[in-house]
């Protein structure tokens, strides 16, 4: 079978590695079954990197994606289905193989590719860029196949590599051109990120997370507008709907325990924030869901 066209072929769809609670999946999709057997799992509670050809159609939570370019998806622990494409590649990994959180400073990534709640981590790749993330997934798969000592090592540095590659490119793609040339900025951007995932179950206004930056709410809110960024109101909303619609799809809780589970003590209000955000009430859009509904 082969990895991607005109690379050379290992033989097997999946490749596993597993130690000490470490585990790393090297997945390719080619055909209709394969398809279905990822699928099947509602719930991806892995972190994934997803290399995805064009003319492919994925529905990543409750977003739908149509890739007209060679593209990488940075997925963690999110609900991934592929509605069309074939020759799509998946390196699935635990936190106790990579954990970025605790190797920040190696790819700088948090905030951006992963835990961005204001905007979903999608690098296209050129035609360049898609040769060299080519090589690095066939380079991973050849690795796995290997029954070497140093083969876990390696795997780990070929994974940073496509993650370095692709943050750097998610930057000039992503944010606003004034701000890639700010690097401090950035930083700014990214610990911003990395709060709101810490803290949205807790602190669901500007002013909380301006304290924690030593700032006041105006200051922050002034700052994102300069920059040309998504508000930070609008990014902490997003991350706590996003979480209420995992919840009220994937779980049986009811509507009372998410709102309590997300912080909120009175849930009536929860209630009507939910429903003036998303155009339904979690009721209603939890029905849709389980009906096979598109919801968003």
């Amino acid at each position: 079978m082969t990895i991607f066209s005109g690379m050379e072929t290992v033989h097997e769809t999946s490749l596993k590695f597993e130690s000490n609670y470490k585990s790393f999946e090297w997945l390719h999709i080619q055909t209709d079954e394969a398809r279905d057997s990822f699928n099947a799992q509602a719930y991806k509670k892995d972190i994934s990197i997803l290399y995805v050809p064009a003319d492919c159609c994925l529905l990543i939570d409750f977003n739908e994606f149509i890739t007209t370019k060679p593209t990488l998806f940075f997925c963690g622990y999110q609900r991934i289905q592929i509605l069309k494409g074939e020759n799509i590649t998946s390196l699935n990994y635990n936190r106790d193989f990579y954990c970025i959180q605790i190797h920040d400073a190696e790819v700088a990534c948090d905030g951006l590719l992963f835990n961005n709640a204001g905007q979903f981590p999608a690098t296209e790749l050129s035609t360049e860029e898609n040769q060299t993330i080519q090589n690095l997934f066939s380079e991973i798969g050849k690795e796995l196949n290997l029954n070497d000592s140093s083969m876990e090592e390696m795997v780990r540095i070929l994974l940073k590599q496509v993650i370095i590659r692709a943050t750097r490119l998610w930057k000039e793609q992503q944010l606003p051109k004034q701000l890639v040339a700010l690097p401090a900025e950035v930083e700014f951007y990214r610990n911003f990120n990395q709060l709101v995932e810490i803290h949205f179950k807790k602190w669901h206004s500007v002013a909380d997370y301006a304290e924690l930056l030593g700032l006041t709410a105006k200051t922050l809110s002034n700052k994102f507008n300069r920059l040309n960024l998504i508000q930070p109101n609008e990014i902490i909303k997003s991350r706590i709907l996003l979480e209420a619609k995992r919840l009220l799809c994937f779980t049986e809780w009811s509507v009372k325990e998410i709102a309590y589970e997300l912080g909120y003590e009175d849930p009536a209000y929860f209630n009507r924030l939910f429903t003036s955000k998303i155009g339904d009430s979690p009721v209603v859009f939890r029905k849709l869901f389980n009906e096979g509904k598109k919801v968003h």
